[in-house]
């Protein structure tokens, strides 16, 4: 592997996990595990999240290296999806047997993927648009699975993880990460900008998750709530919609997966922060 490849399929990998433990430690979230509580699960904890996230960063890797400086095609399609099939069973390992980022693989690997087919120079628009066209290939070895996401999707006539990849992510090109830039340029605190984009995707994702655990009445309730907190701006309220969340089983997991992804992208465009592992990476090597 040439030092470049090797270089940015690290950073990738690195940028990718990071913004996995940034999601679960952002507090307070509303029905999702963070520093403060398990939130609507009574089966994970804020360790096990990162163990997790930190079990996938080879997957990541693998994923970029495969992807360097090629274009999407049917063959990389299902080279990523094999990969991704393997961090599942990695993170089911440390897990246990509970699925704490099957979601955010599918994203955050189409993401990392298509960063790494520009060799780091695509925009954040590239890079959205060339993980949309791989994700439109069909991967014909697939097992043959229902998942709650797919089932629920199909009932609902919504997205789901897929449709959002396949359409080029819209919720994060339109929502979440214009709405974080926008905090940030406001004066907000780091982790109150990353509130602001979790929230607007609540408000406004057909969220799989929150579905599959109680159905049409929960969406509308967690839209509504994230909106009305979001336009008010006092996450006071915060507290108090966790509990709510936590005493309906309402959990946004699939928005949760979207700002792991969102924060990804802002990561990988941030290039102080590039040149900084680039100056790491070259002194360890």
């Amino acid at each position: 592997m040439n030092k470049e490849k090797q270089f940015f399929s690290q950073y990738a990998a690195r940028a990718a996990v990071l913004s996995l433990i940034e999601e679960v430690e952002l507090t307070p979230k509303p029905g999702l595990v963070d520093s403060a509580n398990t939130g609507s699960h009574s089966d994970l904890t804020i360790h096990l999240m990162r163990k997790s996230a930190e079990s996938l960063k080879e997957t990541f890797k693998e994923m970029a290296s495969v992807s360097y400086g090629i274009s999407p095609s049917q063959t990389l399609r299902e080279e990523i999806a094999e990969i991704g099939r393997k961090g599942e069973r990695i993170m089911y390992e440390v897990t246990g047997g509970i699925n704490t980022h099957k979601g955010a693989i599918w994203a955050l690997g189409l993401l990392v993927s298509a960063a790494a087919m520009g060799k780091g120079s695509y925009t954040i628009g590239k890079i959205v648009t060339m993980a949309g066209e791989t994700a439109r290939f069909p991967d014909r070895y697939c097992p043959i699975v229902k998942t709650n996401g797919g089932r629920v999707a199909i009932k609902y006539g919504v997205n789901g993880a897929k449709g959002e990849a396949q359409q080029d992510f819209p919720h994060i090109m339109r929502f979440s990460l214009p709405i974080l830039k926008r905090a940030r340029s406001q004066g907000r605190s780091e982790g109150d900008a990353q509130l602001h984009a979790l929230l607007a995707l609540i408000a406004h994702l057909d969220d799989t998750c929150i579905l599959h655990r109680g159905g049409a009445e929960a969406l509308s309730f967690a839209k509504n709530q994230a909106a009305t907190v979001l336009n008010s701006g006092n996450f006071s309220k915060l507290k108090n919609l966790n509990d709510e969340f936590t005493r309906r089983n309402i959990s946004p997991g699939g928005s949760a997966d979207l700002l792991a992804a969102t924060l990804f992208l802002d990561k990988i465009q941030a290039n102080k922060a590039v040149n900084e592992f680039r100056k790491e990476y070259e002194y360890i090597h």
